[in-house]
């Protein structure tokens, strides 16, 4: 695959990352998604991945190949929806039962839609390494970060938008490893993010 189509192949994952994070959100926030729900649309995920590798679904054949990145597709087809509704389901089922709990989880999606696809956007003008990981940039965490909080703040308080966005965005750019796996961010940065929603809260009732 040349340059030019792996940008385009990247803008067009980074667009759609953003439309299904968004989309969950309006899911969840006007009742159609439910715990239940998101574990049935990640189990039909995986057997649908499975069966990918071996033939051809319509739609979902037509999804893969035009959202999917070359090496995900020979592998794990549809690793990013796996991951993201896996993601969804960890904060939920952690979340939905404290107070504000479904804003909590709405301000994570978006954090996790606008704030990871802020790099894409940076790469080619991003000089500051992370400091943590010399294969990311400072500039894309900082925008990510900024991206973020905009689509957080329209859930919970701009200090908890802000906080948790920051901190999301920052251990985003840190390889975290279970054994030999690497944790995918559409895991770690909404559980970072609602965790420092929630973690804020306890502060300030503390003090």
């Amino acid at each position: 695959m040349n340059r030019d189509m792996l940008n385009k192949l990247e803008l067009r994952r980074q667009f759609f990352h953003m439309l299904f994070g968004v989309g969950l959100v309006v899911l969840i926030n006007v009742g159609i998604l439910n715990f239940e729900i998101i574990l049935i649309l990640l189990l039909l995920g995986i057997v649908l991945s499975i069966l990918s590798k071996r033939m051809k679904i319509p739609i979902v054949h037509w999804f893969l190949q035009r959202f999917e990145r070359e090496d995900h597709l020979k592998k794990f087809p549809g690793k990013g929806v796996i991951f993201y509704l896996l993601g969804t389901a960890i904060i939920y089922g952690l979340f939905i039962h404290r107070p504000e709990g479904k804003n909590i989880i709405m301000a994570s999606i978006m954090i996790l839609a606008l704030g990871d696809s802020a790099p894409l956007f940076v790469r080619h003008i991003a000089r500051i390494r992370h400091p943590l990981n010399d294969k990311k940039f400072l500039e894309g965490a900082i925008l990510g970060a900024f991206l973020g909080f905009i689509g957080a703040v329209i859930f919970v308080h701009p200090l908890e938008a802000l906080i948790a966005s920051s901190v999301a965005m920052f251990v985003e750019g840190i390889e975290i490893k279970l054994g030999m796996a690497e944790v995918d961010d559409n895991i770690t940065i909404p559980f970072v993010a609602a965790l420092v929603i929630w973690l804020v809260r306890l502060l300030q009732t503390a003090f």
